[in-house]
């Protein structure tokens, strides 16, 4: 990352119920608390998630005076144009201007919708590091391979694997550096279960083969959903007003949040030679 430019950390996947939001919010909080200059677009238009809870977190500071710390919101016009395309080049041009808008930041955290949209194909095109949480379930890893119905071997990428690759050649025909992609493992069960080791096989696979990182995501914990109406994140407990003590499991919660963060911020590995070899 160069001073002129922010570190774009982009989550997504095409499914919906991932954890994009949550993972985003955390991370976008965490990095601001860290005093670096952090600005965020949420392109789930339709559901606002990410919005939403930023503006709970701004109501909440108001009600109880308290400053915390928070990105920036940064707005993409959308396009209310007859046709798709007139929609799909002035959507380009708001999105471009956001981007530029966003270089005097340190990082940019873009929350994508649950589809395959144009906003977010323009994110994912964009993107420095690609965040895609994934449920620890075979109905989520199919988003990015197919398996053996007996075996569980990974057969070949699938739809959101093929569409990461195409992403990854325009940033290479863009002398662009390489997409740092993330896979980030969420709602891991606490036992040893077999479909664990299952899904940790086939996505050690998956990775070697078309070349991504896999992360320890969130795990199935009540507070993450619990501190949205206040725009709180677990980073900031305990609160003031707030009757939520802490217990073993928030501070286990805020260990998964910063072990995130750092893996997002360590250097990438090198993996784009695996996924070129892959193509």
């Amino acid at each position: 990352m160069t001073a002129s430019r922010s570190q774009i950390i982009v989550f997504g996947n095409e499914k919906g119920g991932s954890g994009k939001t949550t993972a985003a919010m955390h991370v976008a909080v965490a990095l601001a608390r860290a005093e670096k200059r952090v600005a965020v677009i949420d392109l789930d238009i339709r559901q606002r998630s990410l919005s939403r809870q930023l503006e709970n977190r701004s109501a909440w500071s108001k009600r109880v005076g308290k400053p915390l710390a928070a990105p920036e919101r940064l707005e993409v016009a959308t396009s209310s144009a007859a046709s798709l395309d007139s929609v799909a080049a002035e959507e380009s041009e708001a999105f471009a201007r956001t981007i530029a808008n966003a270089e005097t930041f340190d990082c940019l955290v873009i929350d994508t919708p649950g589809a395959n949209t144009h906003l977010s194909r323009l994110a994912h095109a964009t993107a420095d590091i690609l965040v895609t949480p994934l449920n620890d379930s075979f109905v989520d890893f199919d988003l990015l391979a197919n398996v053996e119905a007996d075996t569980f071997a990974v057969v070949k990428p699938s739809v959101y694997s093929d569409f990461v690759w195409e992403c990854r050649k325009r940033r290479l025909l863009a002398r662009k550096p390489a997409l740092d992609w993330v896979v980030m493992r969420n709602r891991l069960a606490a036992t040893e279960a077999r479909n664990k080791r299952r899904m940790s096989s086939a996505l050690d696979a998956l990775a070697r083969r078309i070349g991504f990182r896999v992360a320890a995501g969130f795990g199935e914990r009540v507070i993450y959903r619990e501190l949205f109406p206040a725009g709180l994140t677990v980073l900031d407990l305990p609160q003031p007003g707030l009757d939520i003590s802490l217990s073993m499991s928030h501070l286990a919660a805020r260990q998964e949040v910063r072990a995130l963060v750092s893996a997002l911020t360590m250097p990438a590995r090198e993996t784009e030679a695996q996924a070129q070899s892959a193509a």
